[in-house]
């Protein structure tokens, strides 16, 4: 048996572990631990140890070395180790599936949740407006719905982020009182409208992000009162130009992004008192000044982005102070002269592609480290670029097949698909062995890695058809073009092959990312807005977009395009831009072999000819079937073989057309029979020949009259339209001419033949007036 002292020892140590437990239990109040409770079921989150202390850091409240990205977190705020409330619910990256919880306004000290990059539906709870909250972040989940305008009644709130969800509706004018806000980030959802004008009053604004959204009308001139704004993000968001002058005041800006501006040309915005400019990006914002020297005194600038516009000039001198900035993008302007040397020995990181610089600076682009492709001299960057013009074509080409970013791949046994494995970059020109090039500009901003990849790889499991195209694919960041050249001229269809493999499909926020670009074909926009997953209904699943290009310089031009759409955070930072897996082009015509005839094969003609002469038997028998070709009469065995070039009527159509040879529309009469006025179903009026039993024109006179007059076709003639034969009835239907219009008609003849022409076709043909003149 133990002694009495071990006995007592170990109920010593068990009083004092309940002691210490039933202590640390009531530091948290009960209304707030059965308020997580509610929190976590509304959530759906399922591992909070409610057997631990809340405020403890145990496991279940904290989670030790948690992967990068994700985080599970509360926090107390603790008085004399006595009473603690609950401050801050951090829960990044956990996939929860449920909704918002209305029931944080039981935690009356909150002041912090962050529910980045999880599965949340539902709306903003209303009820948010009553508490003292200093930071809301949602970044990345399911959210629907508007803002409450009851979030502007939190005088506390300084950061309100709701990027890359699908709220909706305008922006709250109430959200212009908060007084102690810094951060504004809506971008990646559905807002529009304007932006309200109680925002002038947002004085403490440091950070404001409303890219990708669907506002309208102008950017506000009233920015220039937030002037301790250090970031500005203003891509893709619907918003029309031009910048607004009053810019300059915002002295403070380190990163200013401004793109995809709708509306007219615009001049340079007044940018030269921001001088600590670590990023710029006026990207197509229809800017068509020279750039400003005034640039190159931004020695900080890491990041300058000017491309897409309609820049002109030179490059000025005071740009070699930007000598150490990081990446320089002057893609698509209308920029001349020479490229600075700097700039050529700088590296694959500077992008002057598609301008108008002199063919000295921009010859030869593969063994230059400047992308420099459509560079040309002359004013004219299109066709083929410089970089191509010395190349001399081997041979004309009929098609390409490229499986972008991806190994060489045979497709349905017979189309080999070229490789495509460069690894690309955010300056690069590539040739390849063939006929066609890749030029591709811009990097993946924010994304917190050493080096960016070019090429997505498929993360899904599901097997896919010709997955050999879907293995890989090729990315960019910006733009994205793929080049033929050495084409024949002529029709091409244009196949282009997606699969968004880089999202899942799982229940997951990372099933939430939306990628959107345009494409452009032969420089016309052919797809906007792009989204490759709403297209094929869900990731890893093919479509094929068709397109016909119009080849006549040789050259196929197709363009990817990122216009600052779609989310750039899901499943991690710096995930958007085109994606392309495959590029067929095929000719609309046969293409001749190498000795000049055609390629097509003895069997396809074979099969061809069987086709025709199938297609012909088929209309005999449709029209022996209408009662169009069957022999009634004597009559029809001499018309046996007469190619007429006139329509057949049935008597049918001619007895509706004249009332049934009506009286009242009888319009002249002969030897040969009656003339009648009649009106088709379609609306044509027409004059109808019949002949009568006396008339001493026999079935031969009728069959070459039908025969010759069919067979002239002029203008100036009155015009056959075509016979009926029924029975004992011979009509000929003319078209129909008023009185006196015959002399009208032979008049514009004499311009083109003699009278002694004009004697013999009317002998010739017996040519019949069916109007008494």
């Amino acid at each position: 048996m133990p002694s009495i002292n071990s006995l007592l020892s170990s109920l010593l140590i068990a009083f004092t572990f309940f002691t210490t437990l039933t202590f640390s239990a009531t530091l948290l109040p009960n209304n707030e631990v059965e308020a997580l409770e509610e929190i976590a079921k509304t959530l759906g989150k399922t591992d909070w140890n409610f057997s631990a202390d809340p405020c403890g850091g145990e496991w279940g409240w904290a989670t030790k070395n948690p992967v990068k990205g994700s985080e599970n977190a509360v926090t107390c705020s603790c008085t004399n180790n006595t009473v603690c409330h609950v401050v801050s619910i951090v829960l990044k990256t956990q996939n929860l599936p449920g909704s918002l919880p209305p029931e944080l306004v039981k935690l009356p000290y909150l002041q912090e949740i962050d529910f980045t990059r999880n599965y949340l539906n539902g709306s903003i709870p209303p009820e948010w407006g009553t508490m003292q909250l200093v930071n809301i972040s949602l970044i990345g989940n399911q959210l629907t719905g508007s803002i409450p305008k009851e979030l502007g009644n939190i005088s506390t709130l300084a950061n309100l982020t709701v990027e890359f969800n699908q709220l909706s509706g305008v922006l709250p004018q109430e959200l212009g009182n908060l007084p102690s806000i810094e951060r504004i980030l809506l971008t990646s959802n559905n807002f529009t409208g304007e932006l309200p004008q109680t925002f002038a009053g947002l004085t403490t604004l440091k950070d404001f992000r409303v890219g990708d959204n669907q506002f309208t009308g102008k950017i506000p001139n009233f920015i220039q009162n937030w002037t301790k704004l250090e970031k500005l993000v203003i891509q893709g968001s619907g918003f029309s130009g031009p910048i607004p002058s009053g810019i300059a005041l915002l002295t403070k800006i380190t990163d200013l992004r401004i793109s995809d501006l709708n509306g007219t040309e615009a001049t340079f915005p007044p940018l030269s008192d921001m001088r600590d400019l670590k990023t710029l990006i006026l990207r197509s914002c229809n800017i068509v000044d020279p750039l400003p020297d005034y640039l190159g005194e931004m020695t900080k600038l890491k990041t300058l982005d000017l491309s897409f516009n309609k820049l002109t000039g030179e490059i000025p001198s005071s740009f070699v102070g930007l000598s150490n900035a990081d990446y320089m993008y002057f893609t698509g302007n209308m920029l001349t002269g020479a490229v600075p040397d700097w700039m050529l020995k700088r590296g694959d990181n500077y992008d002057l592609s598609y301008n108008n610089f002199t063919s000295e600076s921009s010859r030869g682009c593969q063994e230059r480290s400047v992308n420099l492709f459509g560079s040309s001299s002359g004013g004219n960057n299109s066709g083929i670029v410089s970089c191509l013009r010395s190349f001399n074509c081997p041979k004309k080409f009929y098609s390409m097949h490229i499986n972008c970013g991806g190994k060489e791949v045979i497709v349905d046994g017979n189309t080999t698909y070229e490789d495509d494995t460069d690894s690309g970059g955010p300056s690069k020109f590539y040739q390849s062995r063939t006929n066609w090039a890749f030029s591709s500009t811009g990097h993946f901003m924010d994304d917190d890695r050493p080096t960016d990849s070019f090429i997505g790889t498929n993360v899904s499991r599901l097997i896919m058809e010709n997955s050999g195209l879907y293995t890989t694919a090729r990315l960019s960041a910006l733009s994205l073009t793929y080049y033929g050249f050495c084409l024949e001229n002529g029709n091409y269809t244009v196949k282009l092959h997606f699969a968004e493999i880089t999202f899942t499909d799982d229940k997951t926020y990372s099933s939430l990312g939306r990628r959107l670009f345009d494409v452009y074909v032969q420089d016309k926009l052919v797809l906007k807005d792009f989204n490759i997953e709403d297209e094929a209904g869900g990731v890893s699943k093919e479509i094929l977009k068709y397109f016909t290009a119009v080849v006549t310089n040789n050259t196929l031009e197709i363009r990817f395009y990122w216009a600052g759409k779609g989310t750039t955070g899901i499943p991690v930072r710096g995930v958007y831009g085109p994606l392309i897996s495959a590029i067929s082009v095929d000719p609309d015509f046969i293409p001749p072999t190498e000795n000049g005839s055609s390629s097509i094969s003895v069997g396809v003609v074979v099969g061809i000819v069987a086709g025709v002469i199938l297609l012909v038997f088929l209309l005999i028998g449709i029209l022996w079937w209408r009662d169009c070709l069957r022999r009634k009469d004597t009559l029809e065995q001499e018309l046996k073989g007469l190619d007429l070039q006139t329509g057949l009527f049935t008597l049918r159509q001619i007895k509706a057309a004249t009332n049934n040879f009506d009286a009242a529309n009888k319009i002249g009469e002969g030897g040969f029979g009656s003339v009648y006025k009649g009106v088709l179903s379609d609306g044509t009026i027409i004059a109808v020949k019949q002949l009568s039993s006396k008339s001493k024109q026999g079935n031969r006179e009728f069959v070459n009259e039908i025969g010759m007059i069919s067979a002239l076709q002029h203008p100036h003639l009155v015009k056959l339209y075509g016979c009926c034969i029924e029975g004992n009835q011979l009509l000929l239907i003319y078209e129909y001419m008023e009185n006196n219009s015959l002399a009208r008609a032979l008049f514009g003849l004499f311009f083109f033949t003699s009278a002694y022409v004009l004697y013999s076709i009317a002998s010739a043909i017996k040519l019949h007036v069916y109007e008494l003149v």
